[in-house]
């Protein structure tokens, strides 16, 4: 990946498939926001960043480093989003979702952030389960300074884990709090080998994530395909369920033929169901 540094932030050439907007509004991560001035700022993987196009460049607000080790996977940069989009491009709707979804990426998420988020994420909107996940931040999150502000972390599992129910009453959660509660315990008590989930086949990935209390195949796929990067997962809602049942045969339907772009596959029907369009 080429790279500049420009008045201390690091820029590229921008991909052709590179929209902050659509990458940051699928669904798929909840800590990015809009800025007054257009740039986006989030918070992902222990630190915070800025990102804005300008001239045809995206500027990351990081140190060289941090766009190496941090960033650059992040944001899935080396993978060739274009040819992508024509593999999955398999008849007049795949190709029409994927033209209006030109631009997202999947993005390589923390795994514990990513679990927690999508258990947050069952029977919710988008606006609430921001609000749920800024609220744990805020309660037992690590904090780091960036522009001169200060931002929480997302909390490690052994630190929700020390926490009792009660305590997450201030999320306004519901019924998730223990769910939440019940994973970080688990991975705490090496019950789930989270540091090793991203190293199993994807059937493996599933097949220990279900085991979690308030965990489906959902979810689990959610994880698998944000947190674990297995791309062949196909995480199925009910606005990809719609899609599938008019477009695909509805239970004949088998997410393979999409092979190890299936997860890409699925972010662009969702992303073109969800605004109310091929419905």
């Amino acid at each position: 990946m080429k790279y500049r540094i420009e008045n201390g932030f690091v820029a590229i050439d921008k991909p052709e498939d590179f929209n902050a907007k659509k990458i940051f509004e699928c669904g798929q991560c909840f800590r990015w926001n809009m800025q007054e001035d257009g740039s986006w700022l989030g918070i992902a993987r222990g630190k915070a960043l800025r990102l804005f196009e300008d001239g045809g460049q995206l500027y990351f607000g990081c140190p060289e480093s941090d766009f190496q080790n941090i960033w650059a996977q992040y944001f899935d940069l080396e993978r060739d989003y274009g040819a992508a989009r024509r593999r999955v491009s398999i008849n007049p709707f795949m190709s029409q979702a994927a033209e209006f979804g030109k631009g997202i990426r999947i993005l390589r998420q923390e795994i514990w952030e990513t679990l927690c988020s999508f258990i947050i994420s069952q029977c919710n909107n988008i606006g609430r389960i921001k609000g749920i996940v800024e609220r744990l931040c805020t309660l037992c999150g690590d904090t780091v300074t960036y522009e001169g502000r200060t931002y929480h972390l997302f909390p490690s599992p052994e630190r929700v884990a020390e926490l009792e129910i009660s305590d997450l009453e201030c999320l306004r959660a519901g019924y998730r709090s223990e769910y939440i509660l019940n994973a970080a315990r688990e991975i705490t008590l090496g019950r789930l080998p989270l540091d090793g989930l991203d190293k199993m086949a994807t059937d493996e990935v599933l097949e220990t994530l279900t085991r979690l209390k308030g965990v489906g195949i959902k979810v689990a796929s959610c994880v698998a395909l944000f947190g674990c990067g297995k791309m062949d997962a196909f995480p199925v809602d009910v606005w990809v369920r719609r899609a599938i049942g008019k477009h695909f045969g509805g239970k004949a339907f088998d997410s393979s033929i999409f092979g190890e772009d299936a997860g890409i596959a699925q972010q662009y029907i969702f992303y073109y169901i969800r605004n109310g369009l091929g419905s």
